[in-house]
């Protein structure tokens, strides 16, 4: 195939201005055609690049950065207020989500639930979770991937989402931040 050019952008005809856009041309029609006869789809470039961005959009997923054991907030419905605070400050999650004896996901516990019930004069000392705690909540699904759990935390203005296993369990505790700092935005 034959791109050169009769003359250089160049006025003096020295540097390599007009053939090396002829040529860069070439070449991304050739990557485009040979894209284009292959199949070649967005999960094959993910999967010869998975550092990039588009990689990582495609292959990580919620397992990826999930918190999970014991840096997960956990805090029972019966739980005074004041007790799912200290919780939600050690773990810096900015929630705590609520869950049963057998560690069945019955909602969350979230900076927003403490504003809203502050507002409402809430005794923080008395008060228990189950009173002021977002049920049912937003989860999503381990092995999910983490540019849906993304997605879904921007549709729905929240800032963590619990992880929740087919059985109703937690699994794990994603954080708007770590999927930032992951590069899935």
């Amino acid at each position: 195939i034959d791109v050169t050019v009769p003359q250089e952008a160049c006025p003096l005809g020295l540097a390599p201005t007009s053939s090396t856009t002829a040529t860069l041309a070439m070449g991304d029609a050739l990557a485009v055609a040979l894209l284009e006869t292959r199949g070649f789809t967005a999960e094959d470039f993910a999967r010869s690049h998975p550092g990039g961005r588009l990689g990582r959009r495609l292959l990580l997923l919620t397992d990826d950065v999930m918190h999970t054991g014991e840096q997960m907030p956990r805090s029972m419905p019966d739980d005074l207020l004041k007790d799912a605070l200290l919780e939600m400050s050690r773990k810096s999650l900015g929630t705590t989500v609520v869950v049963d004896s057998d560690d069945c996901v019955l909602g969350v516990f979230t900076d927003g639930d403490l504003r809203r019930a502050l507002d409402r004069q809430v005794d923080v000392h008395t008060a228990r979770v189950a009173e002021v705690m977002t049920h049912p909540c937003k989860t999503i699904a381990p092995g999910a991937l983490a540019a849906e759990a993304l997605r879904m935390m921007q549709e729905y203005r929240i800032n963590a989402l619990p992880v929740v296993n087919s059985a109703g369990k937690l699994a794990g505790v994603l954080n708007m931040h770590d999927l930032l700092r992951a590069g899935v935005l």
